[in-house]
């Protein structure tokens, strides 16, 4: 017996026979109007490229100081890695592992199956991984949190401003660009497509 496959809308539930759109058209739910599928043009390479660009910058962003604070006549910098060592020293473990997953490992992660998928893909290169990868990103996209940290930075900036002086490092440019990469990555990544194309080059000779 043939089995019927089925999606459901994440917005009403509504179960609907799978549909197989062709590049620039678009998946209506007909209950609710939400938008299913949208393959767009070119997502393996854009992918692709912003991969190696948040690859790039991802070390400077953890490694170099995002922010210095000078108070009589001291000044101490401070990066993500430092947060996460102070925040383990002052016994904050919860948190520093919370900052630690969010906003360095979660981000790497990321960024590094991004640019493994999209290069299989766009070389045409079989795996038997690229369905195991495709999964563990859908989920870890999840928990990559660079906003949240990023909102911290500007909190701490107006409060300090006013008891002491801020010098901006370029580990703190390098975080935004990485903020604004991840951004990109996450609405350039085709997911329907994703999946179409590790469907179709799994079953290829490896």
């Amino acid at each position: 017996m043939n089995k019927i496959k089925l999606d459901a809308c994440p917005e009403c539930d509504l179960l609907l026979n799978a549909a197989t759109p062709t590049v620039g058209e678009k998946v209506h739910c007909p209950r609710c109007g939400y938008l299913l599928q949208r393959p767009s043009k070119r997502s393996v390479e854009r992918t692709l490229a912003l991969s190696i660009a948040g690859l790039i910058v991802i070390f400077p962003a953890n490694l170099l100081p995002l922010l210095g604070i000078k108070v009589l006549g001291n000044t101490k910098d401070g990066t993500l890695w430092s947060g996460v060592i102070n925040l383990i020293a002052e016994n904050m473990w919860p948190v520093a592992l919370l900052v630690f997953l969010s906003s360095i490992l979660f981000p790497f992660i990321n960024i590094i199956l991004s640019l493994l998928i999209s290069a299989h893909l766009y070389f045409n290169k079989p795996n038997r991984f690229l369905a195991r990868w495709m999964r563990w990103l859908q989920h870890i996209d999840e928990w990559a949190m660079l906003e949240v940290y990023m909102l911290g930075i500007i909190v701490a900036c107006v409060k300090l401003s006013s008891t002491s002086e801020l010098k901006f490092g370029f580990g703190l440019y390098a975080f935004i660009a990485l903020l604004v990469i991840t951004a990109m990555l996450a609405s350039s990544l085709d997911r329907y497509l994703f999946w179409q194309r590790i469907d179709a080059v799994s079953k290829q000779p490896s």
